[in-house]
């Protein structure tokens, strides 16, 4: 039987933190958007790595770098994440599922365990979708989707940090997900009637803009009582015409809902519009509302759920389990090949931040546990 080699720590740590030295901020966050030069750097920087540990690299013609053994199999297992960040953004998010998985093939590859030759490592291309003319992330996996190379992969696992403090909160060090929830966005619009706002009594008022506040306030309500499983959010509000003295003829905001239940979507969608109907018609206003986009429920392949969470026992590491609240390309590959996610938790729930943390106890243990998976997978296959 062939013996369990462990990860190095210390390489995975300074990979981690050199990937991190490209696009680095004084204040310890990362500068990477999808197209910029810091971007181009840290793709070039993991080919070279690549190749310096005696592997095979290639660039797509998207932008995404993969890796593999000189001798790798026909069929193999696909890992990896993305480097790509928000603007001042951390270090982990999508980075750590990428050095993760280069530490995986490489300390696979320096032991010749016929897992290494199974094994492809990926960093998809702009996932975060940062910049102005992104067309809403996810592009490099989304690529990969319509690549013949994709009928040569077995199966997709994603090493990630949680990015929420579900995990710290429940003393989790382990979670396999259980898929990616739902995401709706709705704009709804009130329409009124512009007039003077200096010369208009109140009572002869059509004011869209107070019609909207009000809705707003009691669509924050009904989020939080409907579910909770529910997360919403309402991050962009709009007067028209928007002066000072003009009674605002129409209002809209840009309502986000998230759960893993498509039915708790639907309901607190159509309790928002109901309440938001009836508050307008009290301020003699319309309303109109259209669905900006519907991004439906993910549930990750139950045997590869049941494989981590076999390992994670098999290592003495139980894992606990959740939702991801936040898109991963995980759920685009989830489509086409059996996919599944680990996480490891985020200190205090902050990402997509410079104040990005994991303990490096638990970042090593993640790769640890992502190796053994590989290995469970080779064997099982």
């Amino acid at each position: 039987m062939l013996a369990r080699p462990s990860v190095s720590a210390r390489r995975l740590l300074d990979d981690l933190n050199g990937l991190a030295a490209i696009g680095g901020r004084p204040d310890g966050g990362v500068d990477r958007v999808a197209g910029s030069a810091e971007d181009r750097r840290a793709r070039r920087w993991l080919a070279e790595r690549m190749q310096a540990r005696g592997l095979v690299s290639r660039t797509d013609d998207v932008g995404n770098v993969f890796g593999h053994t000189p001798n790798v199999a026909d069929r193999r297992l696909l890992v990896g994440s993305h480097t790509d960040t928000v603007p001042a953004g951390g270090r982990l998010d999508g980075a750590y599922g990428v050095i993760a998985a280069l530490e995986v093939l490489t300390t696979l590859h320096e032991h010749g365990h016929p897992a290494a030759d199974a094994l492809e490592i990926v960093s998809f291309w702009d996932e975060e979708g940062a910049q102005p003319e992104s067309s809403g992330g996810m592009v490099g996996s989304t690529a990969l989707c319509a690549d013949p190379h994709l009928a040569e992969i077995t199966g997709f696992v994603e090493l990630h940090i949680e990015q929420g403090p579900r995990m710290e909160l429940a003393g989790q060090e382990l979670c396999v997900v259980d898929g990616i929830v739902g995401v709706d966005r709705h704009l709804i619009r009130a329409v009124g009637e512009t007039n003077h706002a200096g010369t208009t009594p109140f009572v002869l008022r059509r004011d869209a803009g107070r019609a909207m506040v009000r809705a707003a306030a009691v669509a924050h309500d009904l989020m939080r009582s409907v579910s909770d499983t529910l997360v919403g959010n309402i991050g962009s509000f709009t007067l028209d015409p928007g002066a000072p003295n003009v009674i605002p003829g129409a209002a809209q905001l840009v309502l986000e809902l998230r759960s893993p239940r498509e039915d708790v979507l639907t309901r607190c969608a159509e309790l928002v519009l109901e309440h938001t109907r009836a508050i307008a018609a009290e301020e003699g206003c319309t309303v109109e509302h259209r669905m900006l986009s519907h991004k439906p429920v993910v549930a990750f392949n139950e045997s590869m759920r049941t494989l981590l969470e076999k390992v994670c026992r098999s290592t003495g590491r139980p894992a606990g389990s959740l939702y991801s609240y936040a898109g991963h390309d995980a759920g685009v590959i989830s489509a086409h090949v059996p996919t599944a996610m680990v996480f490891v938790p985020s200190t205090r729930g902050v990402s997509h931040s410079p104040y990005e943390h994991t303990p490096d106890r638990l970042l090593t243990q993640g790769a640890q546990v992502l190796l053994e998976a590989v290995i469970a997978h080779h064997d099982s296959y």
